[in-house]
C-alpha cells in the first residue's frame, strides 16, 4: 500500500483509508461483522487510515471500531491512523446547529475517546464550522487538545480555501476533508492549491461518486429505502437516469483497461496531487478491494486524458447536495 505525509510534519499514513461512515448505515443497514471483515480487510491490505464522526450511526460507528480493537488485541490500534470528527449537534429545540468552543469539542472527543477504547486520536477534525466562531480562534482551540495530548493533528472538514488560510496562519492544519471525485471537481477551484501550498492533507471522502464512478451503481430500486440519497438531487429522476448514462463511457473505458471502474475512479482522484488521499465506504470486502486496487493504478497522460474525454467536466447532473444538506458546508465559487 503506498503512504503519504499528512500534513505539514506528519507521518506517513496509507493513501486509501476507511470511510467509516458505512459503518453507521448510511448506505443501508450492516452489521457490526461486515464492518470488523472490512477492517480486518484493511489490515491485510496494509491500510491504516480509519476515518469516522460522533454522528456516524450516532456513536455507533466509532463504538464498532473500538470493539474491533479490543477483539484484535495488543497493538492493533498502533496500526491504525484514527480520525473522528465533532461540532454537529442540536439547539435546545432539537433543530441542527455546529459548536465549535472548547467546551464542546472537547467533551465530544472525550467521549469518542471512550467509545474507541483510546486515550487519542491521530487527527480531530471540526466537522462544520460555525459561523459565529471566527476560524483562527477555532484553529487555537484545536491546538489546545493538541497540548493536552488528545488528539495529535488538526483539520476541518468542507470548508473554503479562505477559511484554511485564516486558519493555519494560527496554527498548521494538517488536513481538509472535502467531497472530490470525477463527479464533484469544485475542490480545483482552490481546495486542492491552498492545500499543496500549505502542506495541507486533502482527503477525499466520495471518491466514486456516491456508486456512481463503480460497476454496481446504487439502483433505482434502492433509493426510496436509504434517507440520504432518496434526498439528494443526483439520485432524483431524471438526474439519475441521466447520472447512469453519462458515467457509462466511464464504466466501458475501465472494462477496456481490465480494471473495476472503482479501481479507476480511485487513481484519478489519487493522481491529483501527493497532498491527496482518498477514504472511500463501504459495507463489502470485494469492494473494499476494488477501492483498494486503485492505489496500484499508476495513470499516464494518455490514461488522463482518456478519463477526462469519458467524463469531462461537469457531467453531473443535479446539485451535489440538497437544500437542507448544504446547511454547513462553506460555499467558495
Amino acid at each position: 500500500m503506498k503512504t503519504r505525509r499528512l500534513g505539514p510534519q506528519g507521518p506517513e499514513v496509507s493513501v486509501v483509508g476507511v470511510g467509516a461512515m458505512s459503518f453507521g448505515d448510511f448506505y443501508g443497514p450492516t452489521t457490526r461483522e461486515n464492518s470488523y471483515a472490512v477492517l480486518d480487510a484493511a489490515l491485510d491490505a496494509g491500510v491504516t487510515h480509519l476515518d469516522t464522526a460522533n454522528v456516524y450511526g450516532m456513536g455507533g460507528s466509532e463504538e464498532t471500531i473500538g470493539e474491533f480493537l479490543k477483539m484484535r488485541g495488543a497493538g492493533t490500534r498502533e496500526r491504525f491512523f484514527i480520525a473522528t470528527k465533532a461540532s454537529i449537534t442540536k439547539d435546545g429545540d432539537g433543530k441542527r446547529c455546529y459548536r465549535n468552543d472548547l467546551a464542546h469539542l472537547e467533551d465530544e472527543l472525550d467521549k469518542s475517546l471512550q467509545r474507541m477504547g483510546t486515550d487519542h486520536v491521530d487527527l480531530f477534525y471540526v466537522h462544520r464550522r460555525d459561523q459565529a466562531v471566527p476560524v483562527e480562534e477555532v484553529a487555537g482551540t484545536l491546538a489546545t487538545l493538541k497540548k493536552k495530548g488528545k488528539i495529535k493533528g488538526i483539520g476541518f472538514s468542507e470548508i473554503a480555501p479562505s477559511s484554511l488560510r485564516r486558519a493555519a496562519a494560527e496554527h498548521p492544519v494538517d488536513a481538509v476533508q472535502s467531497e472530490y471525485s470525477l463527479g464533484v471537481r469544485l475542490p480545483e477551484l482552490g481546495l486542492v492549491q491552498t492545500c499543496k501550498a500549505l502542506g495541507t492533507a486533502l482527503v477525499a471522502f466520495g471518491p466514486v461518486g456516491r456508486s456512481f464512478l463503480t460497476d454496481d451503481p446504487i439502483p433505482a430500486s434502492r433509493i426510496p429505502d436509504l434517507p440520504w440519497p432518496r434526498s439528494n438531487p443526483r439520485f432524483q429522476d431524471p438526474n439519475y437516469s441521466n447520472n447512469i448514462k453519462a458515467t457509462e463511457p466511464f464504466r466501458a473505458l475501465a472494462r477496456d483497461m481490465g480494471v473495476p471502474a472503482a479501481s479507476l475512479a480511485m487513481a484519478w482522484v489519487l493522481a491529483q496531487g501527493e497532498e491527496v488521499f482518498a477514504i472511500p465506504g463501504t459495507r463489502s470486502v470485494a469492494h473494499f478491494e476494488e477501492l483498494v486496487r486503485g492505489a496500484e493504478i499508476t495513470l499516464g497522460a494518455e490514461d488522463l486524458a482518456a478519463i477526462e474525454t469519458a467524463l469531462p467536466v461537469g457531467w453531473a447532473h443535479g446539485d451535489r447536495y440538497s437544500v437542507d444538506q448544504w446547511d454547513g458546508p462553506e460555499r467558495y465559487c
